[in-house]
């Protein structure tokens, strides 16, 4: 999700009512809701072609320019250098060492995860094993103390999981709710990245209100008056559905609550992200 031109034509942010917090534009930046601060942030680093999952979410959950470190950008899933990179400079590693804890990755894995272990793990996980941290599993999910990466549940459903259907309303109180228990809270959710490279207008203006919903739920029940919240993306994609890759647009990163003045002044790249979440709980 990146910073694109309000053009209803191929931004589904332009062309989908009701979608605040998500719905920035390139150079346009009105209020946000539940009183948020929006930096434009760098997701390409310095380093030339299109930023791509791997290293941008390895930069997010490291603070090392993961792009510059291989010269190049890479897709998909971390190889042995951002694994190794990940392994020795994770935020919840970081984290641990600095003594502060208990900390968390929302996410819930299915039993298929631990029953064929993949080959290649996402920067995310790789970030929390690094920290050999335990995992969210489905029974935490029924517990709602986890959530899928498909926050409704609809994915789990159609591949006939027993899983409750949740609302944008209920999954966005379990993830406040978290965050009263951790002192840090890590969620990811990369539907939209699908739908940017699906091209897919209909799927994006059915998925956008619930996602945009989810978000404002969880910011109404957060405390912000000892809770930091920071909503950001390791590239662009969705905003420009006329192309099937992802863009060289900024990407938004959206602070709320405590500190969130100078934490959003801290942030101008996605190396920024984990230092600033460092100093915040430090």
């Amino acid at each position: 999700l990146g910073l694109g031109e309000k053009d209803a034509a191929k931004n589904p942010l332009a062309a989908t009512e009701n979608l605040e917090p998500l719905a920035n534009f390139k150079n346009e930046f009105a209020p946000i809701v539940f009183d948020g601060l929006l930096t434009p942030t760098d997701a390409r680093l310095g380093v030339e072609g299109r930023p791509q999952s791997a290293s941008g979410q390895t930069t997010i959950l490291t603070g090392t320019n993961a792009p510059a470190l291989l010269g190049h950008h890479k897709q998909g899933f971390p190889n042995q250098i951002l694994r190794d990179v990940i392994k020795e400079n994770s935020i919840f590693l970081q984290l641990k060492r600095l003594k502060i804890e208990p900390n968390v990755f929302a996410n819930a894995y299915t039993p298929q995860f631990f029953e064929s272990v993949p080959r290649w793990k996402s920067a995310t996980t790789c970030a929390l094993e690094a920290a050999d941290l335990p995992f969210r599993r489905l029974p935490d999910l029924l517990g709602r103390k986890a959530l899928f990466h498909d926050f409704t549940n609809e994915s789990l459903i159609e591949r006939n999981f027993d899983i409750p259907l949740f609302s944008a309303k209920e999954a966005g109180a379990i993830l406040a709710g978290l965050t009263e228990i951790y002192r840090f809270t890590l969620y990811e959710h990369f539907i939209t990245d699908k739908i940017g490279h699906a091209q897919d207008f209909d799927w994006a203006e059915k998925h956008l209100p619930k996602l945009a919903e989810f978000l404002r739920e969880t910011l109404a029940r957060v405390d912000f008056e000892n809770t930091t919240v920071i909503l950001t993306s390791d590239h662009g994609n969705l905003e420009n559905l006329s192309i099937r890759t992802h863009t060289l647009n900024d990407v938004p990163t959206i602070v709320w609550g405590r500190m969130k003045r100078e934490i959003a002044a801290r942030v101008k790249t996605l190396t920024d992200i984990t230092p600033a979440v460092l100093y915040l709980l430090s």
